[in-house]
């Protein structure tokens, strides 16, 4: 089993950079790849070449640290689904711009950070309940509401059922019991359900930009 002593620093961090920011980005990077538990302060502290003290100046218990740390990364979701709203063509596309981005978060998550988060620090698993049933919940209607309008997806769908049906199957790939390979094959596994959820939802003008930005993604796969 791989451990977090023997495991390699991909982050350089800048010497720049305050502390208490390489602090939390230090335990961002520890806690998406071990899961939350697994990783203590010590952990945080050594390959930053400082002591568990200095870590505690700046966070007062690992509570508020992972408070921190998932507080950020919900903000930057935010700031990437409101860009991807802008910046898209339709709502399809909306979905593809902002799955890039998942792919980006998920390709080195340990699907145990949920758990974690849920069993032992339940205030920010309330925080992070809030951000899914508030903010991805508005993005995900506002999505369906306007492939309805631009006709790519179906006049028929129960929008606040299939809404809440997407956030869940989202939360589904994170689960051992489901998904056991999920610690290898997290990427692939959200891949296959969003693309289930959007051909259920399209109309056949949808279908064909599905398979438009498919066939985008795979070339674009191939020339990196």
């Amino acid at each position: 089993m791989e451990t977090i002593t023997t495991i390699k620093v991909s982050i350089v961090l800048p010497p720049f950079m305050e502390q208490k920011d390489r602090i939390l980005l230090k335990a961002h990077e520890l806690f998406c790849r071990f899961g939350i538990r697994s990783v203590s302060m010590d952990d945080i502290a050594g390959p930053l070449g400082i002591s568990k003290k200095t870590v505690y100046q700046y966070y007062a218990d690992k509570e508020e640290l992972v408070s921190a740390v998932f507080s950020s990364i919900m903000d930057d979701n935010k700031k990437h689904c409101i860009m991807d709203r802008e910046n898209a063509d339709n709502a399809i596309h909306e979905v593809f711009l902002a799955f890039e981005w998942v792919q980006e978060m998920l390709a080195n998550m340990n699907p145990s950070v949920l758990f974690d988060m849920e069993k032992y620090h339940p205030g920010t698993f309330r925080k992070f309940k809030e951000y899914q049933n508030g903010f991805l919940y508005q993005m995900i209607r506002s999505n369906i509401e306007r492939g309805i309008e631009e006709g790519l997806y179906r006049e028929d769908v129960e929008v606040d059922i299939l809404t809440r049906y997407r956030i869940h199957s989202i939360m589904l790939s994170f689960n051992p019991e489901v998904f056991p390979t999920n610690r290898t094959e997290l990427v692939h596994i959200e891949k296959v359900l969003l693309e289930h959820f959007l051909y259920g939802l399209a109309t056949s003008k949808g279908e064909k930009l599905i398979e438009k930005y498919k066939s985008k993604e795979q070339k674009n796969k191939v020339n990196r």
